[in-house]
């Protein structure tokens, strides 16, 4: 995308110009289009011309004395039609000889059309108003093409250091001095920037917001599209920018120049963008360094319903983001995705509260190949959502380890004492004593033996099957685990000493995963 500065040359207000104090010199008083002054003033032109209308260009503020003008009150009619027709900005009628009070033809007609007509009680010299308010357009002009070029100069930097999407939006962000939001043509938030606080408070009521900061420009909201090749895919939006409007134009437009230059670079694409929304969101809710409260605007934003609902949390093992993607969209469940550490990837399902949470589940999963589904049990408090994504992560994990036999929906239940072990197995003390009871195994070339040991321990102890599954002959596996038996020091036909065995065992894998 490409911008003009002349399209975006920062102006003064109607309203500011007439609050400066050489202007306030001059006694000034709107009688005409007061609702309009918060027009751009582009340029001032002094004069005295009937026809002046032809001379402009649109977002001047005209200065007269209407000495041409008095008597007349079809060529002030027209003065006034003419200045319209051009989109002046305002007009400024200095009494004195000519007109010793506001003529009515000209403020009736500057009236119907909306546009501003000030008049000065007291002598002004216009030339001194001219100079202040072109100095301050230049000044001003200047201040935003520097501020527009730092930032082009800083965000290529970043990308070109290859940051990541989210500096980029801090370092916009802290420009702007307000709340950054990256959003898709659906108006579902895919990244945010700014002071958490202020971020939170756009978000918190973000459909509604969002429609209104739709329609126009005012009380700061200012937008950027993102797309190219007369393809759109997005909009930044700076959320209540105090600066000069048109400074924040340019801010945001050379923010949206570096968000398209960032995903060309990156390949990405705006999908991709939507995965790493979902994945900042659900990484915080399984770390649950953030409170659930404070992610609740985040989720309601990026598209989740979070009113009256049932969260199922999931975590599937080896599952691909895009596909178990496509698996919601098919069978029509609101949802978000998103990859974890490890090669997890966790599913929020959302779900009505009358919804079978179990039946979705397992309609899910059966629609997945070659994968495992773990499953928290649901909640209908978003407030308890954190404690089941970690749920089902733990039950991943201890999936992960080894569990034969397997339902398609894995819940806590199904990992029984593999899954405790997991939860222990930092502790020092589980840890000393994993190594202490197959100190025999790990110690020389015992690898051979140690996955022979945890096949039959994992069977239940059935040497017919351990035997099969090792492609061995019974007599070859009977001499396996006497050499086992003999470098543990344990007797594996007595129940404790084999449980024992089999706890570390638990452990030592849980270790080493």
């Amino acid at each position: 995308m490409t911008t003009t500065l002349d399209h975006l040359e920062p102006a003064l207000s109607v309203r500011q110009v007439l609050t400066l104090e050489r202007v306030l010199a001059g006694e000034p008083e709107v009688v005409a289009g007061a609702a309009q002054l918060d027009r751009a003033v582009r340029w001032v032109h002094v004069a005295e011309a009937a026809d002046v209308g032809v001379m402009l260009s649109g977002g001047e503020m005209v200065l007269t004395t209407g000495v041409l003008l008095a008597g007349d009150e079809a060529a002030q009619a027209e003065y006034i039609q003419s200045l319209h027709r051009a989109e002046a900005a305002a007009v400024v009628l200095g009494l004195g000889r000519a007109f010793p009070a506001p003529p009515d033809v000209m403020r009736r007609a500057a009236e119907r059309c909306g546009l501003p007509m000030v008049v000065l009680h007291r002598p002004f010299p216009f030339a001194e108003l001219t100079e202040e308010v072109q100095s301050r357009l230049v000044r001003r002009k200047f201040a935003a093409v520097s501020l527009s070029e730092a930032v082009r100069t800083t965000l290529t930097g970043l990308i070109t250091a290859g940051a990541p999407l989210q500096r980029l939006l801090d370092e916009v962000a802290q420009h702007s001095a307000c709340p950054v939001v990256v959003t898709n043509l659906a108006h579902r938030v895919l990244a945010t920037a700014g002071e958490r606080p202020a971020v939170d408070d756009v978000l918190r009521d973000w459909e509604r917001i969002a429609r209104q900061a739709g329609g126009s420009e005012g009380d700061g909201w200012i937008r950027a599209e993102l797309g190219g090749r007369g393809e759109r895919w997005g909009q930044i939006l700076l959320c209540g920018y105090r600066g000069d409007t048109a400074a924040g134009r340019l801010l945001a437009d050379r923010a949206a120049e570096a968000l398209v230059l960032h995903r060309m670079l990156a390949g990405n694409s705006a999908h991709t963008w939507e995965e790493q929304s979902a994945q900042s969101l659900l990484t915080d809710l399984v770390s649950g360094v953030v409170p659930a409260r404070q992610l609740l605007p985040r989720a309601r934003a990026a598209g989740l319903p979070v009113n009256r609902r049932t969260f199922v949390p999931l975590v599937v093992r080896d599952g691909d983001p895009a596909e178990l993607d496509r698996v919601l969209r098919l069978l029509g469940l609101p949802g978000i995705v998103a990859e974890l550490a490890d090669g997890a990837t966790a599913v929020l399902l959302s779900l009505a509260r009358d919804q079978d949470a179990a039946v979705l589940t397992a309609n899910f999963a059966a629609r997945l190949t070659e994968t495992v589904v773990a499953a928290a049990d649901p909640r209908t408090d978003w407030d308890d959502v954190p404690a089941g994504m970690r749920e089902a992560r733990h039950v991943a994990d201890a999936v992960a380890s080894g569990v034969l036999d397997l339902p398609a929906v894995v819940r806590l239940k199904d990992v029984h004492l593999r899954g405790l072990i997991r939860l222990l197995r930092d502790d020092p003390q589980v840890q000393s004593f994993a190594e202490r009871e197959l100190d025999g195994l790990l110690r020389g070339a015992g690898e051979d033996l140690l996955a022979v040991l945890r096949t039959y321990l994992a069977t239940g102890r059935n040497k017919s099957r351990t035997a099969q599954l090792h492609h061995v002959s019974r007599p070859a596996l009977y001499r396996r685990l006497e050499a086992i038996q003999t470098r543990l020091g344990v007797d594996l036909d007595d129940f404790e000493q084999a449980a024992s065995v089999h706890i570390a065992l638990l452990a030592h894998d849980a270790q080493q995963s």
